[in-house]
């Protein structure tokens, strides 16, 4: 674990603005606390005969912006009973435009446009935190603007993003990024030593324990 990691877990509140804060919120883990808690009672798979790993995340996030590479790339060599359910998740009704914003790409077919999300919010600057900002900005990537309005307000991406919040209220997620395997255990960056690939190593460890119902 570099210093640098470190301060950036100690400070997350502080990286994005005040509005936002809660969703890179972390606390120091206590000297040897297990790196992941069992979530009691498990949250059922919606993909039959599959194990999820759930990723909860905020495009406000710094660190779920810094772990989207390792995720994707994680995804590709997951195992074949293994499927990767990204939730994103709102920690004040002001970030709800943000979770209707990934389901709203994922409707349209964009999902490339994911990663440049948090591109636009984390190097580039982009205030992507209405309704009309993210639309212009989806404009500019291509996208009928008319049809990204009406697929936003949708009731499709409303239940999708309902669901979202019911689901991470459900894994008792306070700060983003976090990992549920297998709808039992929840892992993060925080809980495995304030290491991004250290939460990736704890779900690879979880996934048996998950496939094995222990």
């Amino acid at each position: 674990m570099t210093k640098l990691l470190s301060r950036l877990l100690a400070v997350s509140a502080l990286a994005a603005t005040a509005l936002f804060a809660p969703a890179s919120h972390a606390q120091a883990p206590q000297a040897g606390a297990q790196p992941y808690q069992v979530v009691n009672p498990p949250i059922p798979s919606d993909h039959q005969g599959k194990i999820e790993v759930m990723e909860f995340f905020a495009y406000t996030c710094p660190h779920c912006a810094a772990m989207q590479p390792m995720v994707e790339s994680w995804a590709k060599t997951a195992p074949a009973d293994v499927v990767l359910v990204q939730v994103p998740i709102a920690f004040n009704a002001a970030m709800k435009p943000l979770q209707q914003l990934y389901y709203t790409l994922q409707a349209l077919n964009r999902p490339d446009l994911h990663d440049k999300v948090f591109v636009a919010i984390h190097q580039e600057h982009k205030q992507l935190f209405t309704k009309s900002a993210m639309a212009d900005w989806v404009a500019a990537q291509g996208v009928d603007r008319k049809k990204f309005e009406e697929v936003f307000d949708s009731f499709s991406v409303n239940t999708q993003t309902e669901r979202a919040t019911q689901l991470s209220k459900q894994a008792n997620i306070d700060g983003t990024p976090s990992y549920l395997v297998g709808g039992k255990f929840l892992t993060s960056p925080v809980m495995a030593g304030n290491s991004y690939q250290g939460a990736l190593d704890e779900v690879n460890k979880l996934i048996p324990m998950a496939r094995d119902g222990k």
